[in-house]
């Protein structure tokens, strides 16, 4: 009798059960859903709550994915006069974690065309502000964001690196 046969069995119906989850995860919750970009043509989002949560996930699953162009895409006029697409990318490629989930923890409404979202990363809790924009949900990054991304790339990782908070040194 092979001892170790009651675990192999656990680790296949384990490692099944988290590729099904993945699979189930990336898949829409119907066609009426919006994906958080109204950008990809799909019309304008709705003035929602809902809707502020679900951009807010899109931008934050961009992230975390690498994805940093497509964050980019998703920020408010004045984030994307801040910085531009490519120093943005440049930015994050050398300094951000990426491939740790971002996850919408809750949110609230302030006013009619903005929200306020909660997001949890490991055990760090964060709030963002969503500014409806242009017919669709946009990420307003916070003031130090925005200095931050005023002065470049270059300057930008060097100014990470010396206050330690670049993840990759």
């Amino acid at each position: 009798m092979d001892i170790n046969r009651p675990f192999r069995r656990l680790t296949v119906l384990t490692l099944t059960a988290v590729a099904a989850l993945g699979v189930t995860s990336a898949c829409s919750f119907g066609d009426d859903e919006p994906d958080g970009n109204a950008a990809a043509g799909d019309g304008p989002e709705p003035k929602t709550l809902d809707g502020a949560k679900n951009a807010a996930q899109t931008v934050f699953d961009r992230f975390s994915g690498g994805d940093f162009a497509g964050a980019w895409e998703m920020y408010t006029s004045a984030g994307k006069q801040a910085i531009s697409k490519d120093d943005y990318v440049k930015l994050n490629q050398a300094c951000s974690r990426k491939g740790l989930a971002i996850q919408l923890t809750s949110a609230r409404m302030e006013g009619a065309d903005k929200a306020v979202v909660i997001a949890k990363q490991l055990v760090a809790a964060q709030s963002y502000t969503m500014v409806y924009e242009g017919e669709a949900w946009r990420l307003e990054p916070a003031p130090e964001g925005l200095a931050l991304y005023k002065l470049g790339a270059a300057k930008a990782i060097a100014a990470q690196k010396k206050a330690g908070t670049c993840a990759n040194k």
